[in-house]
């Protein structure tokens, strides 16, 4: 790595061959997707290019570019997140709503169970995040995200129903 620090190209080389497999190993091990742990390997290296006039020799060099892969993964996972959160926003907007005399049932919401519908409510409507609809029903933030994670599931279900 000292070698690539100062300038020699052909020491990353080196680097990325004797370093690959266990990079993209981890990496399919961590994400069970081929493509997923491709793009996440090539960031790594990437990174590794970008930071490497940070790297200190007085620190080995394997576990500082696993530290780089999983600070990578991390934005990954993160962004793959708030990917996903966003196509939820919009698949909660688009769900057709029933025909009702009360405001409650013409809701999207009406077909989830009672428990399932506060929470959408509470996320969707009332626009709340996930640690304050679990302090306002005294339960965790992980069961929060647990009810509104099987609610979308089971709105993309009747969705895919309707459109049969």
């Amino acid at each position: 790595m000292q070698a690539y620090q100062n300038g020699e190209s052909s020491a990353f080389e080196f680097l990325y061959e004797r370093h690959k497999a266990r990079i993209l190993g981890f990496l399919l091990g961590k994400l069970r997707n081929r493509f997923e742990a491709e793009e996440v390997f090539q960031g790594t290296f990437m990174k590794l290019h970008s930071s490497r006039r940070h790297y200190d020799p007085a620190f080995r060099f394997s576990p500082w570019l696993f530290t780089v892969c999983q600070s990578v993964l991390k934005d990954y996972l993160r962004k793959k997140k708030s990917i996903a959160e966003d196509s939820n926003d919009e698949l909660v907007s688009q769900a057709p709503a029933k025909e009702s005399s009360t405001t409650k049932e013409a809701l999207p919401f009406s077909s989830l169970e009672e428990r399932q519908r506060l929470v959408m409510e509470m996320r969707y409507e009332e626009d709340l995040d996930f640690d304050e609809i679990a302090e306002k029903l005294h339960t965790s933030s992980a069961n929060v995200r647990q009810l509104v994670s099987r609610a979308l599931k089971k709105l993309r279900k009747d969705l895919n129903r309707e459109d049969l």
